[in-house]
């Protein structure tokens, strides 16, 4: 008798994910490969979103090095109000834009992200993440992650508009999501169907953007490393 192929589920992939020892980029690729296996179709048009995003630097435009962050104030996973100038009074801080609780890339990241927090903390630096869910969501990705820093919401995309970090999803995946159980318009409280593009801002004390990370790829992330010597050196 032959034995079927098991087909390992998107979860199981996630959990193989976090417990690699490998880079960030590596284990988000695992994710990748693991949706082209069980949704070739969806993986195809990720491919295609990515490309149209990448042909027009969708995100190339947004604040760069040497720039003064823009200023927040944006509700946490609690509820509480965090601004950034409350956040840079304690040391520098790294800002990770998020998809969503659902995107299993920020899940991962998010992940990965609290598994060197004490080397952020170390630095005298610390982090935070931002997506554009609802409260409730927040604390699904903060309880999923087992994260112990704050995420915000950034209501219906705001601050992330305003950073030229904000895309339309686009028909073709607007009609795919639903399908792989994506209620976007549930998780964010609107119907525009507008996402960020990841990006991670290292600022300074000062107010000054020191490092920046921005890839339309949503499958890509700054390397943990990367980012920690970003941190070391922000001041």
């Amino acid at each position: 008798m032959t034995s079927k192929p098991l087909t390992v589920s998107i979860e199981e992939t996630i959990e193989r994910a976090r417990n690699m020892d490998a880079s960030i980029n590596e284990r988000l690729k695992l994710i990748a490969d693991g949706v082209r296996t069980l949704n070739p179709h969806f993986a195809s048009a990720v491919d295609r979103l990515v490309a149209r995003l990448t042909e027009h630097s969708v995100g190339i435009s947004s604040p760069a090095p040497g720039d003064v962050m823009p200023p927040f104030v944006m509700p946490d996973e609690r509820g509480n109000l965090v601004s950034l100038d409350d956040l840079i009074s304690e040391g520098p801080v790294a800002i990770a834009f998020n998809r969503g609780h659902w995107c299993p890339y920020c899940r991962l990241n998010t992940a990965a992200l609290g598994q060197v927090q004490e080397k952020i903390a170390a630095t005298g630096a610390q982090i935070v993440a931002i997506l554009p869910d609802r409260q409730k969501f927040t604390n699904v990705l903060k309880q999923d992650a087992k994260v112990p820093f704050r995420i915000l919401t950034d209501m219906d995309n705001g601050y992330t508009m305003s950073l030229n970090l904000v895309m339309w999803v686009g028909t073709e995946m607007q009609g795919l999501m639903p399908k792989a159980g994506v209620n976007l318009p549930l998780y964010q409280g609107n119907e525009s169907w507008m996402l960020p593009i990841p990006a991670t801002f290292v600022v300074g004390t000062d107010g000054v953007i020191k490092a920046r990370h921005v890839d339309p790829d949503y499958r890509k992330r700054i390397e943990i490393d990367d980012l920690l010597e970003a941190l070391r050196t922000a001041g």
